[in-house]
């Protein structure tokens, strides 16, 4: 029987949403006694076609990885609500878990406070092998922090003058990075809060933040602009990921990975070309950004 979940509309019925997957898996099923009609979008089919054949590109790429010991670290950056974590789901849904790790890390205890800022992210970094995927990572100094005051200025600054020192140790050292940012814009971001609140399973994701990350929305787009500026280089940059859709975010940020890497049996790249419209180089972001500083409306999230 095919898992569903449960959300309510507008009048508090109920409505029932199937598992992704179960689509396309049943598209073809014959009329029968113990079956029931349920009417889905032709896109919604099509996703799920597309997914199911990018969720086999990673597994082949992971097999590569595993046979020459390449190591992978993606970074997912964003506003809240942006996505981020629904790409990593799907990213990492089907992979191999011993050689496919998850870091998401809570606020630094006692301890970790006295380190030096980088120290407890080092040992979570990728090895032989391995796809290491970041839900946020040291990037919580360049906007989170300084926006909710959790971080003081010279911390910020100095950050921002070190990471990408230490990002280029790591991508000399041999580790293949990839840096995200999700970009939500404020309308979206406001429908995805507005949808915790009534779904219980977005339960979890709601947080008192939730509400800040509406007010301080212009806040986020200064540090948004001055971590793209100091911090997309050449050997690391930022690329940008459009994600009001989620669900073409989240096939485009897989056809990016794929598409850089090279691994055996690959589909032609026409099947892996994200589209440019919805990944957007950090060099591009900033200049978009730079035309439009003094009409703040314009600015993506």
């Amino acid at each position: 029987m095919a898992k569903k979940s449960k959300k309510q509309d507008s009048n508090g019925t109920e409505n029932v949403r199937l598992a992704e997957g179960t689509a396309y898996r049943n598209v073809d099923s014959k009329k029968g006694d113990d079956k029931v009609a349920v009417w889905v979008s032709k896109s919604q089919i099509k996703y799920e076609q597309e997914l199911k054949k990018l969720q086999i590109e990673l597994m082949k790429l992971q097999l590569s990885m595993k046979q020459n010991g390449e190591r992978v670290l993606a970074i997912f950056e964003g506003r809240d609500a942006a996505g981020k974590g629904g790409t990593i789901k799907r990213f990492t849904e089907h992979l191999n878990p011993r050689s496919a790790r998850v870091v998401a890390l809570a606020k630094p205890n006692e301890t970790e406070m006295t380190q030096w800022y980088f120290q407890r992210y080092i040992a979570h970094l990728p090895s032989a092998g391995e796809i290491v995927l970041f839900d946020r990572s040291w990037y919580n100094r360049a906007m989170v922090e300084p926006v909710m005051g959790f971080c003081t200025d010279e911390q910020n600054k100095r950050f921002l003058k070190d990471v990408p020192m230490f990002e280029e140790m790591l991508v000399k050292n041999g580790i293949r990075l990839f840096k995200f940012y999700f970009s939500v814009s404020k309308a979206v971001q406001k429908e995805r809060f507005d949808s915790r609140k009534t779904d219980v399973l977005k339960q979890y994701k709601l947080s008192p933040i939730d509400n800040l990350a509406q007010k301080y929305w212009d806040q986020y787009s200064i540090r948004k602009f001055q971590m793209l500026s100091e911090t997309n280089r050449t050997i690391a940059p930022w690329t940008i990921i459009r994600s009001d859709n989620k669900k073409q975010a989240r096939l485009n940020c897989m056809k990016f990975v794929l598409s850089s890497m090279e691994y055996q049996d690959k589909l032609p790249d026409a099947e892996l070309t994200p589209d440019p419209e919805l990944v957007i180089s950090g060099i591009d972001e900033l200049r978009h950004m730079e035309e439009n500083l003094m009409q703040p409306k314009e600015l993506r999230g």
